[in-house]
C-alpha cells in the first residue's frame, strides 16, 4: 500500500470516528472519489478496521482497531469494549452517548460518540464534572460501601448550576432510588441546557467499570412519556456490556 492510500485510509477511520456514515457521505467528508472511498474502506473491511451497520449500509469503526486501540493506554481497553455500544444507544436514541468513569471526586468522561442532527451537544470527552452533579455520577455512587458514601456528602458539594442537588439528606434519597431503577436521570445538574440519563456498568463480582449516559438538549431530550423506557433500553446496553468483562 502506497503512503498516499495510507493517508486516505486514515481519513477514512477519522471520519468514522464520529459514528456511521456511508459511502457517499463519507466520499464528500474525505473530498476523494466514491470509487476510491469504496476500494479501501473494502480493504479496511477484510482487516476488521471498519465494519458494516447492515448489508450494503453505512460503515463503523470495527472491531480490529478498537481492540489495537484498547492496547495503546490506560481506559482505553474499556473504550474499545464500548464503543461500539455506544454507536448503537446513539442510533437509538438519536442523542450523543457516552462512556464515563470515577476519578476521585469527579466523572470523567472516556468517550463519547455524536448523534447526527441541527442541534448537537459537543463531546465531553476528556473533561470531568462533580460525580453527585451528573447521573453517570450518582449511578456509580449507588453502588458505594456507606462510609465511602457518608464521608463524600460530609465534604462541601459543589454546584456546576443552579439545579445541581447539594444536600447531603436528599442525594442520599435519591440514590436509594437509583439503586431500585438501576439508571438514573439529571436534568440540567451537571450543564446548563443538558439532560441525561445514565446506568452503571456492573461486573459479576459487584464492582463497578464505568458508566454509559445518553445526553441530549434540553428542550428536546427526553419525552416526558418514555423516560422509563429509555432507562430500562440503558441498563439493558449496561448489563450487555459488562457480559464481556464478566466473560
Amino acid at each position: 500500500m502506497s503512503v498516499q492510500s495510507i493517508e486516505r485510509a486514515f481519513s477514512l477511520l477519522r471520519a468514522l470516528a464520529v459514528g456511521p456514515v456511508g459511502v457517499t457521505d463519507l466520499a464528500e467528508r474525505v473530498d476523494l472519489p466514491k470509487s476510491t472511498v469504496a476500494r479501501l474502506l473494502a480493504a479496511l473491511e477484510m482487516e476488521g478496521a471498519v465494519s458494516q451497520v447492515e448489508a450494503g449500509g453505512e460503515y463503523r469503526l470495527g472491531e480490529g482497531l478498537l481492540d489495537i486501540a484498547g492496547a495503546t493506554q490506560p481506559g482505553r481497553n474499556l473504550v474499545a469494549t464500548v464503543r461500539p455500544h455506544l454507536i448503537e444507544l446513539t442510533d437509538f436514541f438519536g442523542e450523543t452517548a457516552g462512556l464515563s468513569i470515577e476519578s476521585e471526586r469527579d466523572v470523567y468522561y472516556l468517550d463519547h460518540v455524536e448523534a447526527q442532527g441541527d442541534v448537537q451537544v459537543r463531546s465531553w470527552t476528556g473533561d470531568t464534572l462533580p460525580i453527585h452533579s451528573v447521573p453517570s455520577g450518582l449511578c456509580m455512587m449507588a453502588h458505594w460501601p456507606a462510609n465511602k458514601l457518608a464521608n463524600y456528602l460530609e465534604a462541601p458539594l459543589e454546584s456546576p448550576t443552579a439545579y445541581t442537588l447539594t444536600n447531603a439528606d436528599e442525594i442520599g434519597e435519591r440514590i436509594g432510588t437509583i439503586q431500585s431503577l438501576g439508571y438514573a436521570w439529571g436534568y440540567e445538574e451537571g450543564v446548563d441546557g443538558i439532560n441525561s440519563v445514565a446506568a452503571p456498568i456492573v461486573l459479576a463480582d459487584g464492582t463497578v467499570e464505568g458508566a454509559v449516559h445518553i445526553h441530549g438538549p434540553a428542550f428536546r431530550f427526553p419525552n416526558p412519556d418514555r423516560t422509563h423506557d429509555l432507562g430500562v433500553r440503558l441498563v439493558t446496553a449496561a448489563a450487555t456490556i459488562a457480559e464481556h468483562f464478566n466473560d
